[in-house]
């Protein structure tokens, strides 16, 4: 049995989801079409979204291992006076999405909670497939680790925060970083995040409400594997679902929604959190899809969602 949909995002969504049963949808694998259609769409959404006052924003960039430029953007509240840090990922499963299309957001959430983000335009697949996006990350987050002393930052305070595929990839920046005895981390904030592979096949209870279908999905995790998509030999740092370890990794805020396709591998993630020994928050939203608080930033459940957010920037 379907959940009803939050009234005020389904009213926001009915002129998309009626666009959408009008054609029909993107073949598997196309990833172009995807890319134009899922393009136009968040920039109008990053649209709907009121820049706040009294945020400057630095573009700054750091080194990747095979020597590219990564650019960056570091936004910081004018009157802040924290020291606290988070490495913000943008989502847009895996081949969508740009520092332009998070701008916004970034400066809501540092605007509201004072803390300091650094945007990553990491590359993005099929161009750049896996390891290219998450190494861009954490080559990010070594950089902000290495010049924490000149931006007033506490190396201490520092987090690794993204949504969707950015929510994924901050996951996989704390493993790698774990793992690599790389900079310690103080949180991951993991807004509706992508992390596992194997998602592939609609729940019956969401098949009529899903904003990222499971052919959205195969799409995205096609352009960062390949074939190896699904497949078992999948690493935890492509997706970390898949990763057989997940102790010792900082304390976790993560978010999903009821009727968003990735609602149970969040929930199964924030339980082997626990089980490990990692504090998590778990809070799912009822009667929301996928990124619904792009849909109407306006709706009482998406501005709760800011707060919880803001919330778990403030404790950093």
């Amino acid at each position: 049995m379907t959940v009803p949909m939050d009234a005020e995002i389904a009213a926001a969504l009915a002129p998309t989801l009626a666009a959408m049963k009008a054609v029909p949808p993107p073949a598997p694998g196309d990833w172009k079409t995807r890319r134009e259609v899922f393009g136009t769409a968040i920039a109008a959404q990053a649209a709907q979204l009121t820049a706040p006052p009294g945020v400057t924003v630095t573009p700054c960039s750091a080194r990747a291992g095979d020597g590219a430029t990564i650019p960056l953007r570091l936004y910081r509240r004018q009157d802040a006076q924290g020291a606290a840090l988070a490495v913000y990922l943008h989502g847009g499963g895996m081949f969508l999405g740009d520092l332009d299309t998070h701008d916004t957001q970034c400066r809501v959430y540092t605007r509201l909670s004072g803390v300091a983000l650094l945007s990553v335009g990491y590359r993005l697949a099929p161009e750049h497939p896996h390891p290219v996006p998450v190494e861009d990350c954490c080559a990010a987050l070594r950089w902000a680790a290495a010049n924490a002393a000149g931006l007033g930052i506490d190396p201490a305070r520092i987090a690794v925060m993204g949504d969707s595929a950015g929510g994924g990839l901050a996951a996989a920046v704390a493993l790698l970083s774990r793992d690599r005895r790389g900079p310690a981390l103080a949180a991951q904030i993991l807004i509706y995040p992508m992390l596992d592979d194997w998602t592939t096949v609609a729940p019956p209870d969401l098949a009529s409400t899903l904003t990222w279908s499971a052919e959205d999905n195969l799409t995205g995790w096609r352009c960062l594997l390949g074939d190896a998509a699904g497949g078992p030999d999948t690493p935890g740092y492509a997706a970390p679902a898949r990763a057989g370890n997940l102790s010792a990794l900082p304390p976790t805020y993560i978010e999903t929604g009821q009727l968003d396709l990735f609602r149970d591998e969040n929930i199964a993630y924030a339980q082997r959190l626990s089980r490990a020994g990692v504090p998590v928050e778990l809070i799912q939203y009822p009667g929301v899809p996928h990124a619904f608080d792009t849909f109407d930033p306006a709706a009482a459940v998406s501005r709760r969602a800011v707060d919880h957010r803001v919330r778990a920037l403030k404790a950093l």
